[in-house]
């Protein structure tokens, strides 16, 4: 299958072009169109709406923050202020291909370990970096929608109902709650199932699906669930 055709296979013919990818396994251009996505959104976020109210409601669930004295918080508030904006290009450079590096290690690791299945880290990398296409349609909705919004109403972690967190309220629920709610999002899922997938074509015979599957939701499940704790002890969201 030629690029074209296995960027536009993921969402058509993910069988198909899964089986490809694990026999050819290539990760570069998904990757950066991954990347590209990720700083076209933060790039117009910055511009257009700003880290105010997020940076202002992220200090207002730190409960060590909360303890500080009124000046020294609005130091605080001030100095991340201006260091935020330049972090979030570098998280959407880098955050993307460390996902992928560790979960790909993860997968790789459960599936060779636990599953007793022969599988090359690099099938895995490859099938992350193609599954995670369905982000960048995320991507573009976020754009959509940000620029549909008032700049004082648009929340960059649920930009849309894409998941049960959007219709909770952040400040009145549980934090554990909203955050695992949060992260119970059809492009999380979508992007989970494309993956399984590719483990599987990667696999062969020797690997279900479901097993596929489970080297893929146990680490998630296990992220979620400490990232609830997390929020819930008043140490983010």
């Amino acid at each position: 299958m030629s690029e074209g055709s296995r960027l536009l296979g993921v969402f058509f013919e993910p069988g198909k072009t899964f089986a490809d990818i694990a026999e050819r396994p290539s990760w570069l251009v998904p990757l950066l169109i991954g990347i590209l996505s990720a700083v076209l959104l933060i790039y117009l976020f910055n511009r257009h709406v700003g880290w105010e109210s997020i940076l202002q409601r992220a200090m207002d669930n730190n409960r060590f923050v909360q303890q500080l004295p009124p000046e020294q918080r609005q130091i605080a508030f001030d100095r991340q202020l201006r260091l935020i904006p330049v972090f979030s290009y570098l998280g959407a450079i880098l955050g993307f291909p460390i996902t992928l590096l560790l979960a790909a290690g993860l997968a790789t690791g459960i599936i060779r370990g636990l599953l007793g299945t022969p599988i090359r880290f690099v099938q895995a990398f490859a099938a992350m970096a193609y599954a995670f296409l369905p982000r960048v349609i995320y991507a573009g909705l976020s754009i959509s929608v940000m620029f549909l919004k008032n700049p004082d109403e648009f929340d960059l972690q649920n930009a849309f109902a894409s998941n049960p967190g959007a219709f909770m309220d952040p400040q009145k629920s549980s934090r554990f709650l909203y955050t695992v709610a949060s992260q119970l999002d059809v492009f999380s899922i979508w992007v989970i199932l494309l993956v399984a997938v590719g483990l599987k074509a990667a696999g062969g015979k020797r690997l279900s699906f479901g097993g596929a599957l489970f080297a893929v939701v146990l680490p998630w499940a296990v992220y979620v669930l400490v990232r609830g704790g997390l929020a819930a002890a008043g140490l983010g969201g």
